[in-house]
């Protein structure tokens, strides 16, 4: 399976943010969207980062709430590591958990096609497994 088997099942509607928006504009977008996180991208469509729910709690932890005013520019993770549709859920998972990323936009030909997170990872390797549970039950039972 690939990430590309994933991103079938989700919406087609990608939801960015601007470097200028606020933390409390992403806030509600992330609430709102019961989403983790997003992709920053500039007016060309380009992605220039990434901002999490964790990252605005870290802020207002380490410097309070008044953080919520700042833009998204200041606090976002520029360097973002992607994946591509063609990769395989079981390798896109273990770069997730050694690297400890929730959230992980996918890239094809240089343009940001869609996010996936670990619960989709998860989600996608337990259906599997059951499918093939299921399959080597029948199989047993028919001989």
């Amino acid at each position: 399976m690939t990430v590309a088997s994933i991103l079938k099942q989700k919406s087609d509607r990608l939801i960015s943010v601007k470097e200028a928006d606020s933390l409390a504009d992403v806030a509600q977008i992330l609430t709102r969207e019961n989403i983790g996180a997003v992709p920053v991208l500039d007016s060309g469509g380009d992605m220039v980062g990434i901002i999490s729910e964790r990252d605005i709690v870290r802020q207002i932890a380490r410097d309070g709430a008044g953080v919520l005013m700042q833009p998204v520019g200041k606090i976002m993770t520029r360097n973002v590591i992607c994946c591509g549709p063609d990769d395989s859920v079981a390798a896109t998972m273990a770069m997730m958990t050694a690297r400890r990323f929730r959230h992980l936009p996918v890239r094809s030909q240089n343009k940001i096609v869609g996010m996936i997170s670990i619960g989709d990872l998860v989600k996608r390797r337990v259906e599997d497994a059951e499918r093939e549970a299921e399959e080597l039950r029948e199989y047993i039972v028919r001989g």
